[in-house]
């Protein structure tokens, strides 16, 4: 084989590599842009649903298929119900991405009772909610333990987290538009106990619920 044949072979090899490399690229971008994304929770907001260190996946396709740069929904399959647990881009500074529990859609109406929940004046029984404060706020100082009645826009949702006295939710600023909605909190894939510096194996391969 000639040196010339050599360096053709050579740089075949090369190419094949590079196009593997790149079709790999663009699929990964496509799945993490469509179908699923992973999150890692960074705070306290959602215990004891979510622990700090749990990594976990989202669903992304549930919701359909929306324009990554406006959140547009060009094919649309299911919209947010209540008590899902999702992640969106927060209202506030939309280059965060926050997880909360969905409390409320378009047309409900959303009211605190001393810490009590209810929604179209029903009281919620809600096992997964915990209060750590012993403290109830009224109204006149904020809306943590008692606000409302307020009734859900359209295409928005009522958010909290199940750590109801320490999660700063639409309690504080009010509505998710459902443009903002990434997708839907699925699976545990990984649980670090960063205090005790150790793998929470017990977590692992949980649906989130």
């Amino acid at each position: 084989m000639t040196e010339e044949n050599l360096n053709t072979k050579r740089k075949s090899t090369i190419r094949e590599y590079a196009e593997a490399i790149l079709i790999a690229l663009l699929l990964a971008l496509f799945i993490r842009t469509f179908v699923v994304q992973a999150f890692k929770i960074p705070s306290g907001s959602m215990l004891d649903t979510l622990q700090i260190g749990d990594h976990i996946l989202v669903n992304k396709f549930i919701y359909g298929i929306k324009n990554p740069l406006n959140g547009n929904t060009w094919i649309s399959i299911s919209k947010p119900e209540k008590r899902d647990i999702v992640v969106f881009r927060y209202p506030v500074n939309p280059a965060q991405d926050y997880i909360k529990r969905v409390i409320g859609v378009e047309g409900d109406t959303i009211e605190i009772k001393d810490k009590k929940l209810y929604v179209n004046g029903e009281l919620q029984v809600e096992n997964y909610a915990i209060y750590l404060d012993n403290k109830t706020l009224p109204a006149s100082v904020q809306g943590r333990d008692n606000m409302g009645p307020i009734t859900v826009p359209e295409n928005s949702l009522f958010v909290m987290g199940d750590n109801r006295d320490n999660s700063y939710d639409s309690r504080f600023w009010k509505f998710v538009n459902l443009k903002a909605v990434k997708g839907k909190a699925f699976i545990l894939y990984w649980s670090w106990d960063k205090e005790n510096f150790s793998v929470r194996w017990d977590r692992i391969a949980d649906l989130v619920r």
